[in-house]
This record gives structure tokens, sequence and C-alpha cells, in this order.
């Protein structure tokens, strides 16, 4: 302590850091899905929801209660929309967040109010998945029908189901009435 050294010119960088979300499920979907709503019913997390596209603009986490000492972490992850993977919406900021996830959960309209096909609403967020990533697209999938209270979702569901390939998981849900939630985390 009574003696001083003199120094050398320090050195200095430029680093560019990037953040991962870490959570043990991501929600993926087009916009207006119903992914806020589902991460607002399961868990204590109040994302924004609104009835237009991008309400999300950045990855809201949650954590879920399944009982005494069990809980998993949900990510709310913004609508992916064609052309995600190269950035179109952010899409790329967003898709590096399941990087990290162990599990995805792909919610699905099915009663789109634009009268969007629900098919190629699936198809065009797996597209984007693997254009991505291979690794992110061949995650673990549960392929999640939602806004089941609405009529027209209850006669889509057949047709849809018989399209989706049979490895795929597929649960039909309401967040609003609560239909199929506890079934989807279990």
């Amino acid at each position: 302590p009574m003696e001083a050294e003199s120094g050398r010119e320090g050195r200095s960088h430029w680093l560019a850091l990037e953040l991962k979300l870490i959570a043990d499920v991501g929600l993926v979907g087009r916009p207006n899905a119903g992914k806020s709503t589902l991460l607002s019913r399961v868990s204590s997390a109040k994302p924004k929801i609104a009835n237009y596209p991008f309400t999300t603009l950045q990855p809201v986490l949650g954590i879920v209660s399944l009982g005494e000492y069990r809980t998993v972490v949900f990510a709310d992850i913004p609508g992916l929309i064609e052309g995600a993977h190269e950035g179109a919406g952010l899409g790329d900021w967003f898709l590096r967040h399941v990087e990290r996830t162990r599990v995805l959960i792909h919610l699905v309209d099915l009663a789109p109010p634009d009268g969007t096909d629900p098919w190629a609403a699936y198809q065009e967020v797996q597209k984007e998945l693997k254009a991505y990533s291979p690794t992110v697209s061949k995650k673990a999938q549960i392929v999640v029908a939602t806004k089941m209270d609405v009529p027209e979702a209850k006669e889509r569901l057949k047709a849809f189901r018989k399209r989706l390939p049979r490895s795929r998981p597929l649960l039909a849900i309401s967040a609003v009435t609560g239909l199929g939630l506890k079934e989807l985390l279990w």
C-alpha cells in the first residue's frame, strides 16, 4: 500500500453482446394467434394484448406454476411473418430467443378475422423456423389450435387435424374460456 508504480496505457475494445432469453417453452405463431393471451392466462405476466398485429414488440417471459415446487418459464415471442428468418418484422431478432428453449408451442388461430387459411399460416411459421435454423425446427413441438370459443374454429379443427402430421401433438384451447389450458400445461 505504500508503493506506487507507473501503469501502462490501457486498451479499449468495442464488444457486441447478444442476450438470448432462457425459457423452457417458446410460444410461436403468426401475429394475433393468441400467444400473449395464453401467457396472461397461465402465468402472472401482463403482456400487452390488443387486436392488431405486432402488439408484442419484444419477448415477454412468464413463470407458470405447475404445482408445489414445479415451475416452467414461458417466452412469448412476437408474431412471425413471411421472411422473418431474414429480418422481416424483426423476426430474426425474435427467433434467436427460441434457440434456447426446450419445447415450442406453435399457436395457430383457427378463426382469423382476416380469413387467412390456418393451414397456410401453420406452414409459413414452420418454413420460417426451418429457414432460420434446422436445429430450431427440429425442437419438440406442440401444435395448439386457438380461439376454440369462436364457432368457425370448431368447424375448421377437423380439417386442420387431418392435414397435420401424426407426429405432431395437437391440442385445442380457448384462452378466453380456459378450455384445454390444463391439458396443455400437463
